[in-house]
C-alpha cells in the first residue's frame, strides 16, 4: 500500500529535534514553574520564568522555521522582530500582548536591577499567551509527496488551518505531539502534574469554563532606583548589564527612572510598596 512521504532532509530532523527539545520543553517546563511561582507570590520569580517560557516558545517558533536569530537573548520585542520574517503571522490576543509586552522589561531584569510591579488575573493572561504562541511551536512548513507521484504539496496553509480552528474548541482539545505538557498531564503521578492543571482552563484534561484564582497588586524598588549614587562604586565589584548602567547614569540625582528598556524604574515610595491588594477572583474564561 502506497502512502504519502513527507520531504525532510536528515540534518532537518535533527535540528527540529533540537527545536523541539531544547527549546519548546524545557519552556513548558519553565512555564510550570512560572504557575508554581506565582501561587507562591514569588513576583520576580514569576515575570523570570514567564519570560523564559516565552522567549524559548519564540526561539523555537524561529528555529522550526529557520529564521537566523543567534542574538536575541532576553529579548522578547527582538523575538518578536524576527518572528516577521516568517512565512505566517502569529496571531496572539490583545490579553497575550500586553502581557508579552509587561514580561518583556519586568522579566529580564532578575536581580532587582529595575522596580518592578503586578497587578490583576496575571496568571490566566499567562496561561492564554502560552497556549496561543505554542500553537505554532512545530514544524508547520513542510512538503509532502503523494503516493499517487504528483508535484509536492505545501502543507502550510493546512497547518495554520488547524492552528486556527483551535480556537472554535475548548482549549484543553487542542494538543501536541509529543509535547512535553500533553506528556505530563497524561502521567497522573508526574509531581509537576498538579502545579500545571491547578485552575488551568487551558491545559489539562478536563474543560474548564471558568476558573478561581489568587490575583494581588504588588510592586518592588530597586536598591538602585533608591540610591543611584552607588552605582560608580557597585560596577568596580559586580556586573550589572550595560544598559541598566547607562539608564542610571542618564537618570541620576534622583530623578525619576523611566526608562530601563523600556522599563518603568522608581516607584512613588521611599522603599517597597508590599501587597496593596489581594484576593480571590472568578473569571469567565469565554469572556476574558
Amino acid at each position: 500500500m502506497c502512502t504519502d512521504i513527507v520531504v525532510m532532509d536528515e540534518i532537518d530532523k535533527y535540528i527540529n529535534n533540537f527545536a523541539s527539545r531544547s527549546f519548546r520543553d524545557i519552556a513548558d517546563c519553565d512555564y510550570i514553574n512560572a504557575r508554581i511561582c506565582y501561587r507562591a507570590h514569588l513576583v520576580s520569580q514569576f515575570h523570570w520564568s514567564a519570560l523564559q517560557a516565552i522567549e524559548k516558545y519564540y526561539k523555537a517558533i524561529l528555529l522550526y522555521n529557520r529564521i537566523k536569530a543567534p542574538k536575541i537573548g532576553h529579548s522578547l520585542s527582538e523575538a518578536q522582530r524576527h518572528t516577521k520574517q516568517l512565512p505566517f503571522t502569529i496571531k496572539l490576543s490583545e490579553t497575550s500582548t500586553k502581557l508579552i509586552e509587561h514580561l518583556d522589561p519586568y522579566g529580564r531584569f532578575r536581580y532587582l536591577d529595575s522596580s518592578y510591579f503586578i497587578k490583576g488575573p496575571v496568571l490566566v493572561e499567562l496561561d492564554k499567551a502560552v497556549w496561543e504562541l505554542r500553537r505554532y511551536c512545530r514544524v508547520i512548513n513542510y512538503n509532502v509527496i503523494l503516493s499517487d507521484g504528483s508535484e509536492p504539496i505545501n502543507m502550510l496553509e493546512h497547518e495554520l488551518e488547524d492552528i486556527e480552528s483551535a480556537e472554535e474548541n475548548p482549549p484543553n482539545y487542542y494538543k501536541l505531539r509529543q509535547g512535553k505538557l500533553e506528556e505530563i498531564i497524561k502521567n497522573e503521578t508526574h509531581h509537576a502534574r498538579a502545579s500545571l492543571i491547578w485552575q488551568n482552563g487551558y491545559y489539562g484534561n478536563t474543560e474548564l469554563k471558568d476558573v478561581s484564582i489568587p490575583t494581588y497588586t504588588y510592586a518592588e524598588n530597586a536598591p538602585l532606583s533608591i540610591y543611584p549614587d552607588m552605582l560608580d562604586k557597585l560596577v568596580e565589584y559586580i556586573k550589572i548589564p550595560s544598559e541598566v548602567v547607562k539608564a542610571y547614569r542618564e537618570k541620576s540625582n534622583g530623578q525619576l527612572l523611566d526608562q530601563i528598556s523600556g522599563c518603568v524604574g522608581r516607584l512613588q515610595m521611599k522603599n517597597i510598596l508590599l501587597k496593596a491588594c489581594s484576593s480571590f477572583v472568578h473569571l469567565y474564561l469565554r469572556n476574558y
